[in-house]
């Protein structure tokens, strides 16, 4: 089982807990304070001559603390001579640390408001300007200090509930305080830099004052005008997994009522207490020894909570599982590769049907309308070589249309049948009500990693549009009416190498797409690339890829990232943006009701765009490989744009 660690801003509970603890072990305590608190601190958190290892402790086994300890570090830390006897005590006594934040102590306090009402309740973290409070009806308060020594509540006015913002996909914020006469004027109100993370690849989900922002296997709560660390959670790595989770990939939570929901790396769906970072419940998605983890964030429809799984390299096969918000027991699952005589088995030939992959890896999304849970999925496996998998290989490369409730599968749309290049349909699709061809329809709408642009009727998946939208693609001469592809010949993976346009990474990928109803254009991050196939017969073996090949970049087509708006009634390119760099950063878009397009330009650069012309009116370089989208809220009055740039969260909004 695994451990939780929680800590709330320094709590004095949990320092007590870890005082308790050292004491029922003095000599793993003794052999730390005498070999290792001179450089990490007493409590671990760091010291002078050496560097917090609370976090660090979290992702080794016992095996890696005691050859770390045993061997050093070469040219950081020298070699400690501990004993047989004492190893296990020393590492029973590391495991009691705790990160604390900031080393701020929790007091409580009777704060007077400047409405003349009173709060009291435990500050959990301030700061010159701001408090963090906890009331005893367990509700987080923000607070801003005025002259008068008495205090002003805030909070968020609009939020930003869901990894999307809106449930049904569309990175689209009404918000118009920021607009294109005044975006110049916009620059950082404050930033937040996650502990020993290379690169954030999360959305921040803000709802009634405070950000959530998570990491593989952590989630912090942030006050989200200051930044300021409200509590932390964290439980260990899994030591040896394979797949996106074992990278510490993590794209954000849900919420729903006093819950914040998210997937650990292993494969696992859990509840935290919203007011206090307490673990209230831990399930099992899927058994992560059969090559599953878990990445991206879930969502909440009704009673229940939803994910996917990760490990579709891996040959795990696909399956969505809902789980009820209250107990976390499983309500229903729903397998993305069928069961031998199950609809659909028929369209796997040979044995590639036992691990076929599929995985539904990335965040569907919810229409209240026609109360349908809309998911897409991954690659067939193995990924470039279908000879034991001849067929379309449902359900890959699909957006499954199912029942929120049962699980039961209302229809499919497949993007990529018997797909060889690893193009998942991943990439998110929206919910969006507009006219088509002069008349009122619900429509279903993505930009595909295999270089068409799709529009279906949401209520039965009826293809209405697909329209190529890269400049270059070789694999197929179009989309039938049929909603198949029309394949082109001699585009397979091949022994000697075939070229393909796009690459694997796709024309475009899981980065976010934005829709604005007002200027009817579709926006999304595109990229002209492309690769070269090669494939070779493999054996599936649990703990390692299940590829049948591999792909590199063609080196004769400079690749480019371009930004590029369509039609929605048509999807033509109504203008794009050409990028500097080289198209290997993952940023996505966000879409104003003041006619802004913010995006992660691939230099590094976060900007904003004119939504209708496509001219680019701001930039604030942050030198950072894009692997985020951006959000926004309002906070305090106050409209905030907010995204990860590596390691830290960067939130904009005007200068006053």
């Amino acid at each position: 089982m695994k451990k939780a660690f929680r800590c709330i801003a320094g709590s004095w509970l949990v320092l007590t807990a870890a005082v308790t603890l050292c004491a029922q072990d003095t000599v793993g305590s003794e052999t730390f304070e005498n070999r290792c608190s001179g450089c990490h601190g007493s409590d671990g958190n760091g010291g002078e001559l050496g560097p917090n290892i609370t976090f660090r402790l979290r992702r080794l086994s016992d095996e890696q603390v005691r050859n770390t300890v045993l061997q050093g570090v070469p040219g950081r830390m020298p070699a400690n001579n501990v004993s047989d006897a004492d190893m296990p005590k020393l590492i029973a006594f590391l495991r009691t640390l705790r990160p604390h934040l900031y080393g701020f102590q929790p007091y409580r306090l009777s704060a007077k408001l400047t409405n003349g009402q009173t709060l009291s309740g435990l500050i959990l973290n301030e700061s010159f300007d701001d408090a963090q409070m906890r009331t005893d009806d367990d509700r987080i308060r923000l607070l801003r200090k005025q002259e008068s020594g008495k205090f002003r509540e805030v909070t968020s006015e609009l939020d930003w509930p869901t990894y999307n913002g809106d449930i049904g996909g569309n990175r689209y914020t009404r918000l118009t305080q920021i607009d294109k006469g005044n975006v110049k004027r916009i620059a950082p109100r404050w930033v937040f830099t996650v502990p020993n993370v290379f690169s954030l690849e999360g959305t921040p989900v803000v709802a009634d004052g405070v950000m959530y922002v998570t990491n593989g296997n952590e989630c912090y709560a942030l006050d989200a005008g200051s930044g300021r660390a409200i509590w932390h959670y964290q439980q260990e790595r899994t030591q040896g997994l394979v797949g996106g989770g074992a990278g510490g990939i993590n794209r954000g939570v849900a919420l729903a009522g006093d819950k914040v929901f998210m997937v650990t790396d292993h494969a696992h769906l859990i509840a935290i207490k919203r007011a206090t970072g307490e673990l209230l419940w831990d399930s099992e998605i899927a058994d992560w020894h059969k090559n599953y983890s878990a990445t991206s964030a879930p969502i909440a429809v009704g009673n229940l909570v939803v994910s996917g799984t990760a490990g579709g390299e891996e040959g795990a096969r696909g399956l969505i599982a809902a789980f009820d918000q209250t107990t976390g027991k499983e309500v229903w699952h729903f397998w993305t590769v069928p069961g031998p005589g199950e609809p659909g088995s028929e369209t796997w030939k040979g044995k590639g049907i036992e691990h076929g992959g599929a995985v539904a890896w990335f965040t569907g999304v919810y229409d209240a309308e026609t109360d349908t849970l809309f998911w897409p999925t991954g690659n067939p496996g193995e990924d470039y070589n279908g000879e034991e998998r001849l067929g379309d290989d449902l359900y890959s490369d699909c957006i499954v249309a199912l029942d929120p409730k049962t699980g039961k599968l209302k229809w499919y749309f497949q993007s990529t049948p018997h797909d060889l290049w690893d193009w998942d349909a991943t990439e998110t699709p929206l919910v969006i009500n507009a006219d088509w061809q002069g008349e009122p329809r619900k429509l279903l709408v993505q930009g595909n990693r295999n270089g068409f642009f799709y529009v279906l009727d949401r209520t039965n998946g009826k293809l209405l549009l697909a329209k190529q939208f890269i400049s270059e693609l070789t694999w197929a001469s179009g989309i039938g009416a049929d909603g198949k592809p029309i394949r082109v010949r001699g585009q397979e993976p091949s022994a000697k190498g075939t070229r393909v346009c796009p690459s694997q990474d796709g024309a475009t990928n899981w980065f976010s797409p934005s829709y604005n109803p007002g200027t009817g254009l579709f926006y999304f991050q595109t990229v002209e690339k492309c690769s070269i196939y090669t494939k070779h017969p493999e054996e599936f073996v649990l703990g390692r890829e299940f590829l049948g090949g591999a792909q590199r970049i063609d080196p004769s087509k400079k690749p480019v990232r371009i930004l590029r708006a369509l039609d929605l009634k048509n999807g033509a390119v109504k203008w794009e943006v050409p990028q500097v760099g080289s198209a290997d950063s993952w940023g996505g878009t966000l879409a104003t009701a003041s006619e802004l397009v913010f995006f992660c330009e691939d230099s590094g650069a976060f900007a904003a765009a004119d939504a209708k012309t496509g001219a680019v009116l701001w930039t604030f370089q942050t030198n950072a490989s894009w692997k985020a989208s951006p959000m926004a809220y309002q906070f305090d009055g106050k409209e905030m744009i907010g995204v990860a740039a590596g390691s830290t969260i960067l939130v904009f909004g005007l200068v006053d």
